[in-house]
């Protein structure tokens, strides 16, 4: 009697693929090596979401919980746990509250050395990087060290976007190495073409502006793959199919439009004439996703603004002036200041919670790609338009192997200058040791914490 599982990994290793190569084969590779029970094929994977102009702790804090007044910070000696469980979120979070047994919110760990007189609008490379922000890429970032922690077919994939469409390149907040920044791609259509435009032959306009169905011309090593594959296997693979759907579909109606908008340009004002904010960021995590699913990389950042005076307005959102304003109290009509900030972190925790729900509805080993995948949610500017760094708010959403403990907790760790008190650079060193690459240091100490260890890892977060 067959071995079903010798069977399928047969099966796989002898396809033979056409036109769909270049697309189908780092899907194809992965679900080989599931087939051939090496637990090498299900990767550890990060996302780190960086949304610029800063992340009030109040945003973060549970229900019942005392409110923050005049930037005060807690008292508390030692790291306080709070279970998620039977507590509402803030309503600013709200939309992660389907995942709250994966969710975990740390308050309390400080960035000080990032600030480094960047005017406070930015911590550029400093966010990522623990250093000082007016100094350029002074080494790796964190998603540049666990791109070699856990490296795919692309090490590191950057995708974001910045307040003027002529910008479509952030340098200004990933490095993989001193002196060297590593690009992130705020061009939507750039970013699909770079990332999947090779795919069907010729030029990437060619291939993707095609007003046909993706899988059309790829349709017979579809079929052929989807022979081979069974129960998880072929669960992923149609996943991995959809999204490139996806994707064709909203390059298809930006290219159905363009008559329409030509012929009535003199009657569109300028939000019409071009790409809105809302629709370039949700492009860009449709796009981040499908290169998730692919294996084209097992690390994604996703920025929303953020290095230098990088601020965005949000029209659709009924917020038509740009963060900056927000950050200096200005409001709109309808809503105030805080009301913005908080209609903005909705919107982004909305298409977070929705690259959450995508990952977790994909079958990987045991479990699901959001249980080997952790999204890090911060800003690039810690807890305010103009932060103090003393605190830096993140926010974590989904599992990693195994290696952190499970999420359902809001952890409240130890003020600044305490002597338990730990650091974002902390946090990162417990990243790369869940990752299997530790290191003893990660960026430049605190020199104001010259009298608190700043090494090592926050074992609360450590399975």
């Amino acid at each position: 009697m067959n071995n079903p599982l010798i069977t399928r990994r047969s099966a796989l290793k002898g396809l033979t693929l056409g036109a769909g190569a270049t697309l189908l084969n780092p899907i194809l590779s992965q679900l080989t090596a599931h087939a051939a029970g090496a637990s090498s094929a299900v990767r550890q994977r990060f996302v780190f979401v960086v949304q610029s102009n800063g992340i009030n702790p109040n945003h973060l804090l549970l229900a019942g919980m005392e409110p923050r007044k005049n930037n005060a910070l807690p008292k508390n000696e030692t790291v306080e746990e709070t279970k998620l469980a039977g507590y509402e979120l803030a309503a600013p979070i709200a939309e992660f509250t389907p995942f709250k047994d994966r969710l975990t919110i740390i308050q309390g760990l400080s960035g000080r050395i990032a600030e480094g007189g960047t005017g406070g609008h930015s911590t550029n490379h400093g966010a990522l990087g623990c250093y000082p922000g007016n100094q350029g890429p002074m080494g790796q970032t964190i998603d540049c060290a666990l791109g070699e922690a856990s490296p795919g077919v692309i090490q590191n994939v950057g995708l974001g976007i910045l307040s003027r469409l002529e910008h479509t390149l952030n340098y200004q907040l990933s490095a993989s190495a001193p002196g060297k920044a590593l690009p992130i791609q705020c061009s939507p259509e750039q970013a699909f073409k770079g990332l999947f435009g090779s795919v069907t032959g010729g030029t990437s306009r060619q291939a993707f502006d095609r007003q046909t169905n993706l899988l059309d011309f790829m349709a017979d090593d579809v079929r052929r793959s989807r022979r081979a594959l069974a129960g998880e296997e072929s669960a992923k693979f149609d996943q991995y199919i959809a999204a490139f759907e996806t994707l064709h579909a909203r390059q298809s109606r930006i290219e159905n439009l363009k008559p329409a908008l030509s012929a009535a340009l003199p009657k569109l004002d300028a939000k019409f004439q071009t790409p809105t904010e809302v629709n370039r960021i949700e492009a860009q995590f449709e796009t981040g996703a499908a290169a998730l699913i692919a294996g084209l990389t097992n690390v994604l950042t996703i920025a929303s603004g953020g290095g230098g005076q990088q601020y965005l307005s949000w029209p659709e959102l009924g917020i038509p002036i740009d963060g900056h304003e927000n950050g200096h109290g200005k409001g709109v009509a309808g809503l105030t200041a805080e009301e913005c900030f908080i209609k903005v972190r909705q919107f982004h925790c909305k298409l977070i919670a929705g690259l959450a729900a995508k990952l977790q509805s994909i079958r990987e080993g045991d479990g699901t790609m959001l249980d080997n995948t952790l999204i890090v949610y911060l800003s690039d500017s810690g807890e305010a338009h103009h932060p103090r760094l003393r605190e830096w708010p993140v926010v974590l959403l989904g599992g990693l192997r195994g290696k952190l403990k499970p999420g359902g907790r809001y952890l409240q760790m130890p003020p600044y200058l305490a002597k338990s008190h730990r650091t974002l650079a902390n946090f990162y060193l417990t990243l790369l040791q869940a990752a299997g690459k530790p290191r003893d240091k990660f960026g430049t100490p605190d020199s104001g914490l010259r009298d608190i260890d700043q090494s090592g890892v926050i074992g609360e977060l450590l399975a």
